[in-house]
């Protein structure tokens, strides 16, 4: 099979020829630039250039020789769309080695702070990176004051100052140009001639996390509770733009692309942000009504990444649509993955979960990571509906060898 037929299968609920591997299909399955300058080194590519794209989460490409190391079956569209070195510059990173950054990425160092500060053309502080850190922290929240701009058009330009949108990943560090779409259409159907993995685009249609991001976590959930109605006007008003998005997106991409990345966190360690029944109010629509559309306007899967402990709503979210979750986070409250498994495992596909970077993959022998991956496999894998991945990315810390024993052992154990 190829690794797009694997990936297919598998979502299909259909057992393909080995379980489908990810390294870095989406910014949450990734690895950070340390490490992969770190696991690089041990696998003797030390010579190629690490691309950061995620600046928030300082997370790098995997390059081909990585990803055909590890026969990796999924990638970033744009991963694909940024291998012209041209589009790149060299940066330092917190410890010492050295990577690539967009040619565009340009905060300022604050001497007197000792920190990074990117500030937008208005003057506003939208993030900063502290010496010693490893990732840029938002520092605006432009509806902290509670006010809900009248308008999708004034809620668009707000959205301009969080972070996550300031420091966009490619494709979307293009989408100023007036030309955008047409370009985006032809760049991603080059990309699906050049590979045969499965393409993902990274979408988002957040909902909950968009709220926390314009008003701050505390408001936004003091919102919901206290001014529910003044919640939804918001929600309504982000779900309108999400689905202007998509019907753009769908255009371009859909015959190029083969999962569309949707996300919305959730859950936390010990359960829920939100009430089962908070979410069904005020959110359970709205997120069917965008992922609805990606199913009844193009043939692209829909994966939700959707930290912590969610078990409670699985079987809403299986209902409105949702064909994937990630991370499949096993060691948050209620996500056993054998009860996962047995309750939820014909009806959506677990991508995730395959090992668990909170602790045997940052603090494991290799043994114990083997056997770890292999437990998991035995869990997850059968009947399809599983591709591996670790819970969440690799973090600057995790020992390297450590993770060439982790995608070892799903290429080792992972067969039908």
């Amino acid at each position: 099979m190829t690794p797009r037929e694997r990936i297919a299968s598998t979502v299909k609920h259909q057992a393909p020829d080995r379980v489908p591997i990810d390294l870095a299909a989406m910014r949450s399955t990734g690895i950070m630039s340390i490490a992969y300058n770190g696991l690089k080194e041990r696998l003797g590519f030390g010579s190629l250039a690490s691309r950061m794209y995620d600046l928030v989460q300082q997370l790098a490409y995997p390059d081909s020789e990585v990803l055909d190391r590890f026969q990796i079956d999924a990638v970033d569209l744009g991963n694909l769309l940024t291998q012209d070195g041209s589009l790149w510059k060299d940066w330092r990173l917190p410890d010492g080695s050295d990577c690539k950054v967009p040619n565009w990425f340009d905060p300022i160092y604050n001497k007197e702070k000792k920190r990074l500060e990117l500030l937008d053309s208005e003057g506003d502080l939208i993030g900063v990176m502290p010496d010693g850190c490893l990732y840029f922290e938002q520092s605006c929240y432009p509806l902290a004051d509670g006010n809900i701009p009248a308008t999708t058009e004034a809620l668009r330009k707000k959205m301009a100052k969080v972070i996550w949108d300031y420091l966009p990943c490619s494709p979307w560090d293009m989408a100023q140009e007036a030309d955008y779409w047409e370009w985006l259409s032809k760049a991603a159907a080059r990309a699906r001639a050049s590979t045969d993995r499965a393409i993902m685009l990274g979408f988002g249609g957040n909902l909950l996390e968009w709220g926390q991001m314009l008003c701050s976590n505390e408001n936004f959930l003091m919102m919901l509770a206290a001014e529910p109605k003044k919640a939804a006007r918001l929600l309504d008003m982000l779900t309108e733009i999400h689905l202007e998005n998509l019907e753009k997106v769908i255009q371009a991409v859909n015959h190029s692309v083969d999962i569309l990345q949707m996300g919305d966190d959730l859950g936390m360690q010990k359960g829920m942000q939100i009430s089962p029944e908070m979410y069904r109010r005020l959110f359970k629509l709205r997120h069917q009504k965008i992922y609805r559309y990606v199913k009844d306007h193009s043939d692209m899967f829909v994966f939700m990444h959707n930290c912590g402990s969610t078990s409670a709503v699985l079987g809403d979210l299986i209902d409105i649509g949702v064909d994937i979750l990630n991370p499949v986070q096993t060691s948050a409250a209620g996500m056993d993955p054998k009860k996962l498994k047995d309750e939820f495992g014909r009806d959506i596909t677990f991508w995730g979960g395959g090992c668990e970077t909170q602790g045997i993959l940052w603090s494991g022998t290799l043994r114990e990571v083997e056997e770890h991956v292999k437990e998991r496999i035995d869990i997850l894998a059968p009947g399809g509906g599983f591709v591996f991945n670790q819970v969440h990315n690799i973090m600057a810390d995790i020992p390297p060898e450590n993770v060439v024993a982790m995608l070892d052992a799903a290429l080792t154990y992972g067969g039908y």
